[in-house]
C-alpha cells in the first residue's frame, strides 16, 4: 500500500467542544487550517476620567501572543460600530467580512482567546455560532493560562491567511432583543434571566450607567467568578455546577434564599424556565456566562445583546435595585 503524500495538506482539526486546553492548542499550533486569534480588549482610565474600552492590538504587538496568532478586534470589526450601543452584534455580511479579514474561511477551525477571563473570546465565539460557523472553540484560561505555564509567546503582527469567509447562515434563537425581555418581566413569555455582571452592579450598588441595578426578576452570575482566580480557566467539576446551580434549578427551596445579592425577590417561588437569556452591560460578559452554560451541557441559551445599555435608556423600562 503506498504511503500518503507528505505534502498533502491535513484538513483543519474538528473542535467538538465549547473549550480546548492550552495542551491541546500548543500540540496543534501551525496545522492546516487552524486559525487562532487573539480577541483581547483592554478596560483604561480615559483622561477625564472614568474608564474606556481600548484595542488590545498594541499590547499585542508588543507585550506578545500565541505564536501564530491574529489580532480580532471586537471593538471596531466584530461589532457594528454604527448601531447606538457599543458592541452591537454585525449583520451576515458584517460577520462574513469579518470572518474573512482574520483570515477565516469555510474550512477554517477557529481558536479564540484573550487577556482577560475569556469574556471577549466568548463573544466572538457565539457571534460566529450564531451565524452558523460550529468549528470553533476557546482556549481554556486564554492567554493568562498561557503564560503562567511559560509557553512560548511570539511579538509582533501576524498577517492574516487570504480566506473568503463562510457561508453565513442567521441562528435567531442565539439572540434576545428588548422586546424579548419585556415580555418575560411581564410574564408574557418564559425565560430566566441572567445577569453576569459584578454583585454589587447587580444590586444597584455601583453603575457605569444613568440608572443601577437588574431586570426584574434576573438571577445573578458574575462572569468573573466563574473561572479560577489563579489562571482564568473555567470552573470544573462541583466548583462550576455551585456556581450554575441556581440558574440551572438545581438548588433546593431551603438552599435558595427569597432575595440576596443573587437573585431578585420577583423570582421567589417561580419555577424556573427552560429559556435562558444572559445579558450584562452590552452583551460580552453575558457571552461568558453562556459559555459557561454552554460547557456545563445547557441549551437553550441567548444573549440579550443590548442588554442594560439598551435597557436603562429606556425610563420607563423597569429596574430593581438590592440597596
Amino acid at each position: 500500500m503506498s504511503s500518503p503524500d507528505a505534502t498533502t495538506a491535513l484538513p483543519a482539526p474538528l473542535l467538538s467542544t465549547p473549550l480546548v486546553s492550552t495542551q491541546w492548542l500548543a500540540d496543534h499550533l501551525g496545522r492546516d487550517g487552524l486559525v487562532v486569534l487573539d480577541a483581547t480588549v483592554l478596560h483604561v482610565k480615559a483622561p477625564g476620567g472614568g474608564y474606556r474600552w481600548l484595542s488590545g492590538l498594541d499590547q499585542y504587538l508588543v507585550d506578545g501572543h500565541i505564536p501564530g496568532a491574529v489580532f480580532a478586534d471586537v471593538l471596531e470589526v466584530f461589532s457594528d460600530p454604527a448601531k447606538p450601543f457599543g458592541f452591537a452584534r454585525p449583520d451576515a455580511e458584517q460577520i462574513v467580512a469579518a470572518a474573512a479579514s482574520v483570515g477565516i474561511d469555510s474550512d477554517s477551525a477557529v481558536v479564540l482567546y484573550d487577556d482577560s477571563v475569556g469574556q471577549w473570546a466568548a463573544r466572538v465565539w457565539w457571534l460566529l455560532r450564531s451565524f452558523g460557523f460550529e468549528n470553533v472553540s476557546v482556549l481554556d484560561g486564554g492567554l493568562t493560562k498561557w503564560r503562567a505555564e511559560e509557553r512560548q509567546l511570539e511579538r509582533g503582527h501576524v498577517e492574516p491567511a487570504v480566506a473568503a469567509g463562510f457561508t453565513a447562515v442567521e441562528r435567531p434563537e442565539f439572540w434576545a432583543d428588548k422586546d424579548d425581555v419585556a415580555a418575560v418581566v411581564a410574564g408574557e413569555a418564559e425565560a430566566t434571566l441572567v445577569c453576569a455582571l459584578p454583585p454589587t452592579e447587580f444590586s444597584g450598588e455601583t453603575s457605569s450607567r444613568s440608572r443601577a441595578g437588574h431586570i426584574p426578576g434576573s438571577l445573578s452570575l458574575p462572569a468573573g467568578r466563574l473561572v479560577d482566580r489563579a489562571d482564568n480557566a473555567l470552573l470544573q467539576g462541583a466548583a462550576l455546577s455551585e456556581k450554575l446551580a441556581p440558574v440551572l434549578g438545581q438548588a433546593t427551596d431551603a438552599e435558595a434564599p427569597a432575595e440576596s445579592e443573587n437573585t431578585s425577590s420577583a423570582l421567589a417561588g417561580r419555577e424556573l424556565a427552560p429559556r435562558i437569556i444572559t445579558y450584562c452591560g452590552g452583551g460580552i460578559a453575558a457571552a461568558a456566562a453562556a459559555l459557561a452554560l454552554t460547557a456545563a451541557g445547557t441549551g437553550n441559551i441567548a444573549i440579550y445583546d443590548g442588554s442594560l445599555n439598551e435597557w436603562t435608556a429606556d425610563e420607563n423600562a423597569p429596574l430593581v435595585s438590592l440597596v
